[in-house]
């Protein structure tokens, strides 16, 4: 049994099995091909051929039937590696095995909705997973689903109809100058005395310092060049890799105190490099570990980050907040936003103001006084009022109409040469 339809618009009928075959024609450079979609009743086929029918008209290539999600997400991960970071790439390959794949592997490429990515991410929250985390799921999908746009395999991105969870804000903890001072004292004669200061001077992330090398850094003038990362691959180990973004590629001006810091550790260098029999000197590490092959974040922060902090009596912090303590520091006493933002590698001055909006409200309160100060030399203090109080406290006499109406302008009376040609100022009554 069939049902014949418009010229176009395909043939539905039953097959013997009981299901359902709705066959349509497709146009392409090779000729026309036929292709069926099935369905368990008539309207579920139909639909079947509406949606392949709407493909076709759109460009995209016939249904195959067998492309998942999760089959799909696999080979656009291998075929990533080439244009991926591989820290990038192990956080996308975690997210879609743990938490996409097990939910929506299974659904249809063609077939994936909007609402199928809401879902998801509920799902996800109610486990406990955090709103960041769940970001990043749908950072991930958002990415892949747009690649296979661009490669006629879907007509649109469903993920880019679904909003992501608002994000998380966590409380940023940073340490205050006088604490800045008392690590650094508690960290003096340390072998990782001079990493401590480079860190709260310059702002540079952990894979940042402990990938610099001694050919990036130039004492003579005071500066350093970040030109890579310390990340750790699956298979391979630790590896120096590009910076984050294109924007931590940098140059930066060390401080006298970072300056000092590095000469000193040279020379420190220098003789554990003698007194070691199986030192790496191919690697040319600035911060290396003790036979001068790259250091394991996790060493670092086990054997002398944390137990830094518990000998100078200061707070459990994790070691990128010596990051954000660099930042807060800078802004907090003035130094404009897009400098620090080139110093800390930010991609935008938006971000680096949108991430520390609390520090800069010291400088509103500058910009404040700096008006103070502009309108003050245009507007003189009455007498009596002190210089920087924006108000006089207590009532303030008003002058009459008639006063004002017989009063030389303000603008006239400070400088005459603004006065108009001709101009007479009119004449003081009573």
């Amino acid at each position: 049994m069939s049902r014949k339809r418009g010229n176009g618009e395909g043939n539905i009928r039953r097959r013997p099995d009981g299901r359902w075959e709705a066959r349509y024609v497709f146009e392409q450079q090779g000729g026309v091909t036929r292709h069926s979609v099935y369905g368990r009743t008539y309207e579920e086929a139909a639909r079947q051929l509406r949606e392949a029918i709407r493909d076709r008209d759109d460009g995209l290539p016939p249904v195959t039937g067998r492309e998942t999600l999760g089959g799909y997400l696999t080979d656009w991960l291998a075929g990533s590696k080439s244009n991926m970071r591989p820290q990038t790439l192990r956080a996308y390959e975690r997210n879609i095995r743990l938490h996409v794949t097990p939910i929506l592997g299974r659904c249809r490429l063609r077939q994936l909705q909007p609402a199928d990515l809401q879902r998801l991410y509920q799902d996800r929250l109610d486990a406990g997973l955090s709103p960041t985390t769940v970001r990043h799921i749908h950072a991930v999908l958002s990415r892949a689903l747009g690649q296979a746009t661009q490669w006629n395999l879907i007509a649109r991105n469903p993920a880019s109809l679904v909003k992501a969870p608002r994000r998380a804000r966590h409380e940023m903890r940073a340490l205050t100058a006088s604490q800045v001072r008392t690590l650094l004292a508690a960290a003096r004669s340390d072998r990782l005395e001079a990493l401590y200061v480079v860190a709260v001077t310059t702002g540079m992330r952990q894979g940042e310092l402990l990938a610099l090398r001694w050919r990036d850094v130039d004492l003579d003038r005071g500066t350093l060049s970040v030109t890579g990362t310390l990340q750790w691959s699956k298979g391979v180990g630790l590896t120096i890799s590009e910076p984050k973004t294109a924007r931590s590629r940098r140059q930066l001006q060390l401080a006298s105190a970072a300056v000092e810091g590095l000469r000193q550790h040279r020379a420190r260098q220098a003789a554990e490099i003698l007194a070691s029999e199986g030192w790496d000197q191919t690697t040319d590490l600035v911060f290396p570990n003790h036979v001068g092959r790259p250091m394991q974040a996790s060493n670092l922060l086990r054997r002398s980050f944390f137990p830094l902090l518990a000998a100078a009596d200061l707070p459990h912090i994790r070691f990128h907040d010596l990051r954000h303590t660099a930042a807060t520091l800078l802004l907090s006493r003035g130094v404009h936003p897009k400098i620090a933002s080139e110093m800390l590698g930010h991609s935008t001055v938006a971000f680096t103001l949108d991430v520390y909006s609390h520090v800069t409200e010291t400088l509103q309160r500058e910009a404040a006084r700096t008006m103070d100060s502009i309108l003050g030399e245009a507007f003189p203090q009455p007498v009596g009022v002190s210089a920087g109080v924006n108000r006089p406290s207590g009532p303030v006499a008003l002058p009459s109409p008639s006063s004002i109406s017989n009063t030389e302008p303000v603008w006239a009376r400070q400088d005459s040469n603004l006065r108009p040609e001709g101009y007479e100022p009119p004449a003081l009554t009573g």
